[in-house]
């Protein structure tokens, strides 16, 4: 047995697990991938225990060679439970064999530490800088706050930095809101640096320094971009880079240089100029004035992609990057003072100089950047941006995140269709100048087709574009009721889940939770809690939530979570996809609805004692052409489309 085999078997029965062949099966692959240097795709299936499967190696690596292995995880619960868990618990177990105990330490974005200098006044109070944040209490789960409460709030935090070694938002209980956290950090661009007179007891920078030191470190997919794609170095030196929940990747990096002007963001820029900065009236007033064409034509403006540029909206855009220029230029690079006045100054500048970059960006309108014209309406306020997103950010993985180091990218989705070459593309390893790589499918341990049972309700009519329909409701009804509750829904919008939360509340006496109604993470505690409680959802809950038992023994899924067809991003690439030759529904929209699908069907399987069923209400799934396709990307479980064979199963279970 291999070193790394002996380790994992030291590493299992230290944490009294048991020994599983996917698992080892991985950590072989893992471990030759990084002695070799050949980058590794593997599917992981739930139940494999892949983050052990990637430690192991990664830590034994790290330790024979002296170089060190970074992991990135897309949300924030897989990074805790990495650093606060499985590594403490690993390196406990397998200590004795390495020679020395290996270290860790996680790393995340400037933003989510306190800012000391800023808690002790050395900012001025601006609050533009929200409007460049796009933090969303809303979306959070957290109350935006009253005067009072956000004051309550800022002190309490103000209180906890005197305590805390971290500064680490997350480590902060209870949580604060958007709005609190954003009058007590500072981001990249705000931040003073080697200037700040609190530099050496910098939350963020001590941080840094303890990842420099670290073997492993675990790292978020969007700082992993910033490190890979921005202009200064944020992660310490490394030879590999491990990243789990990999079908987020794309996603995480596209939404990290995708970026939006309005008319609310050039004018609290130019505000931020004038209060801050000794630039001349005049070259501020040259901005206003651009940025006052820049609204005009916008608005004039119809919401979709910009396939054909309006002459009045490029000549706008152009005259906002040459004055935002202009204005940048007179700032200057500053002084050594680490005032108040020059915090401020930094302040004006970086949200002046992100002006400049985004306009500058738009004005050349590349084939590899699409912009779209979006209007959204809050409090019945209607704000209009012009946005930018990189058409394909394949390139750009390649040569900022695989040509540097060693990759292992995991992930339960990365197959679809039973092929890798869809997320493989996605990433940038398909093409003439492609690195190469490797991929394996190590399974899962679980027996899907004994232990699940997949419905497609082909007798249902298609999905309309106005929310669930009658016979649907009818449907999610009945199955709820055979199974006595314990069913997660899973919606493609927040309406349709509120139609179902409603039909069930009104024909049912189940307990019928519903997202929007309390923070999400308090939902999820309350369906896990009550066997037969029902949840219903959308996006947020197709991924990530973890119920294992009879909690969780019917999923329901209302239709393929095809992307919205109005979508200017999906829209472009699909262009772009049917002009290389290419079917662009199959290479976007059906590529999309599979990885999202199997993402929701992998909800209800989560230990080797469940059992349930996962209904899909939509009957494409079963009629369409491209339904097969859907369907190879899901586990294995039996199918069915008898209703009447699955309301028996359902109240089985049940009883």
């Amino acid at each position: 047995m291999t070193k790394v085999g002996d380790l994992l078997d030291h590493a299992v029965a230290g944490l009294g697990g048991t020994r599983r062949e996917g698992q080892d099966t991985m950590a072989q692959a893992v471990g030759s991938a990084l002695d070799s240097g050949v980058h590794l795709l593997v599917q992981a299936g739930t139940g494999t225990g892949k983050s052990l499967a990637y430690l192991v190696p990664s830590v034994e690596y790290a330790l024979r060679t002296g170089e060190r292995v970074v992991v990135s995880t897309a949300t924030l619960a897989l990074q805790a439970q990495i650093i606060d868990r499985d590594l403490p618990r690993l390196t406990k177990s397998i200590a004795g064999e390495l020679g020395r105990r290996p270290t860790a330490a996680v790393l995340k974005g400037r933003r989510n530490y306190a800012c000391k200098h800023k808690l002790e006044g050395g900012y001025p109070d601006d609050g533009a800088g929200m409007l460049f944040d796009q933090g969303a209490d809303g979306a959070a789960g957290r109350g935006g706050g009253n005067p009072t409460a956000l004051e309550a709030e800022i002190a309490r935090v103000r209180s906890w930095a005197k305590s805390t070694e971290t500064g680490d938002r997350d480590d902060l209980m209870p949580g604060v809101s958007d709005r609190a956290w954003a009058q007590v950090s500072v981001n990249a661009f705000d931040c003073l640096g080697a200037k700040c007179p609190l530099y050496d007891e910098c939350f963020a920078e001590l941080a840094r320094g303890r990842a420099g030191a670290a073997d492993i470190v675990v790292t978020n997919h969007a700082l992993l971009a910033i490190d890979a794609f921005g202009d200064s170095q944020v992660l310490p030196e490394h030879a590999a880079v491990v990243i789990d929940e990999a079908h987020e990747l794309r996603d995480r990096v596209t939404s990290a240089l995708t970026g939006s002007l309005t008319a609310a963001v050039l004018a609290a820029a130019v505000a931020a100029g004038r209060r801050h900065t000794q630039v001349q009236e005049g070259v501020l007033n040259l901005l206003e004035t651009a940025a006052a064409g820049f609204e005009r034509a916008l608005e004039a403006c119809e919401e979709g992609l910009v396939r054909v540029w309006p002459e009045a909206l490029q000549a706008a855009v152009v005259a906002v990057r040459d004055a935002a220029r202009q204005v940048v230029a007179d700032i200057g690079g500053g002084s050594e003072r680490a005032s108040e006045a020059e915090a401020g100054r930094q302040m004006a500048r970086a949200r002046l100089q992100e002006v400049f970059e985004l306009a500058e960006r738009m004005a050349e309108h590349g084939d590899w950047d699409v912009v779209w014209v979006a209007r959204s309406a809050y409090r019945e306020q209607e704000t209009v941006a012009l946005v930018v997103a990189p058409l394909s950010v394949a390139g750009t993985l390649r040569r900022g995140i695989f040509e540097d180091a060693t990759v292992i990218a995991t992930s339960a989705t990365l197959a679809l269709g039973g092929r890798f070459e869809a997320v493989a593309a996605s990433l940038g390893l398909v093409g003439p100048e492609a690195p190469r790589y490797d991929a394996i499918d190590v399974g899962s341990p679980f027996d899907y087709a004994a232990q699940g049972i997949l419905y497609a309700a082909s007798q249902l009519p298609k999905p309309g574009r106005s929310g669930l329909g009658e016979e649907a409701l009818a449907e999610l009804v009945e199955l709820v009721e055979a199974s006595g509750g314990g069913a997660l829904g899973l919606f493609s919008s927040r309406a349709a889940a509120a139609q179902a939360a409603q039909a069930l509340r009104e024909r049912t006496d189940l307990t019928v939770l519903a997202q929007g109604e309390d923070t999400l993470s308090s939902l999820v505690r309350r369906f896990a809690a009550d066997e037969d409680a029902c949840l219903m959802g959308t996006m947020s809950l197709w991924q990530g939530v973890d119920v294992p038992g009879r909690t969780c023994r019917l999923v329901v899924i209302d239709r393929i979570p095809f992307p919205r067809p109005d979508d200017p991003l999906s829209q472009a690439r699909t262009q772009a996809a049917a002009q290389r030759g290419a079917n662009g529904f199959m290479a976007v929209s059906a590529t999309h609805a599979a990885l999202r699908l199997a993402q929701g069907v992998g909800r209800l399987i989560r230990s080797s004692e469940d059992r349930g069923v996962v209904a899909i209400l939509d009957s494409r799934v079963r009629t369409a052409r491209y339904g097969e396709f859907l369907l190879s990307s899901l586990p294995p479980m039996w199918r069915t489309e008898s209703p009447a064979a699955v309301r028996g199963a359902l109240r089985r279970l049940r009883g």
